[in-house]
């Protein structure tokens, strides 16, 4: 049967009144997420660029050299034995860094160590932005002092182009792996690339972020 005209009134406005306790309700549900500001490039900004200029007498504040990105490299040769090797690396990697690695295939076949062309043999990923800098202060305060008889990074690692690589042995030395269920010890390259022009002022801004090199007395100090 058709509705009357006060029945379709009383429908519109019973509508009308859901419509508002919607939207109410989804008013109150609204939450502004805050961005809570990286450690180390409000480091980089404040302490760092000023000190960068000084040194170097830059102009303006974009002639001081910055980190780009970061590369993880990690090779899994065991793997054409064992595949389920790559699964427990990208696990581990992705839990490390925070981002989802991508797994690194053999380009040509090797009659010799079993290895086919399109075989997993590493997993590698690439740290920009927000994730770099966490990484790089978690990296610097917490997983290389945990290295075995560690003594200080080797500071003649540079490529001569402001790009600084280093290898590390034990995944372990970073907390975000359970060494109890560690089936396999495995190590990683790490590779800091800069826009410097120079390995100096590449070395200057790894050290301003507190990268802790080795120190190296001369003879003259010795005396």
């Amino acid at each position: 049967m058709a509705k009357s005209k006060e029945e379709r009134k009383k429908g519109q406005e019973h509508e009308a009144q859901g419509d508002k306790k919607e939207k109410k309700s989804k008013g109150g549900d609204n939450f502004v997420e805050k961005k809570v500001p990286v450690r180390l490039h409000e480091h980089y900004r404040e302490k760092v660029v000023p000190e960068l200029m000084k040194k170097f007498n830059y102009k303006n504040t974009m002639q001081a050299p910055r980190l780009e990105k970061i590369c993880i490299n990690v090779g899994v040769g065991d793997a054409v034995n064992d595949p389920k090797l790559i699964e427990k690396t990208v696990e581990e990697i992705g839990t490390i860094t925070g981002q989802a690695p991508v797994v690194v295939k053999a380009k040509k076949s090797v009659s010799n160590f079993k290895l086919r062309e399109g075989m997993n043999i590493g997993v590698r990923v690439t740290l920009r932005n927000a994730r770099m800098y966490e990484f790089l202060d978690r990296f610097i305060n917490i997983a290389v002092p945990r290295i075995r008889d560690f003594r200080g990074l080797s500071d003649k690692s540079f490529d001569g182009r402001g790009n600084y690589s280093i290898g590390i042995k034990e995944q372990i030395i970073f907390p975000e792996i359970d060494v109890d269920k560690v089936n396999r010890i495995s190590g990683m390259d790490i590779t800091f690339v800069t826009n410097a022009g120079t390995d100096k002022e590449s070395f200057e801004l790894l050290k301003g972020f507190g990268v802790p090199f080795v120190t190296r007395e001369t003879k003259e100090e010795s005396k």
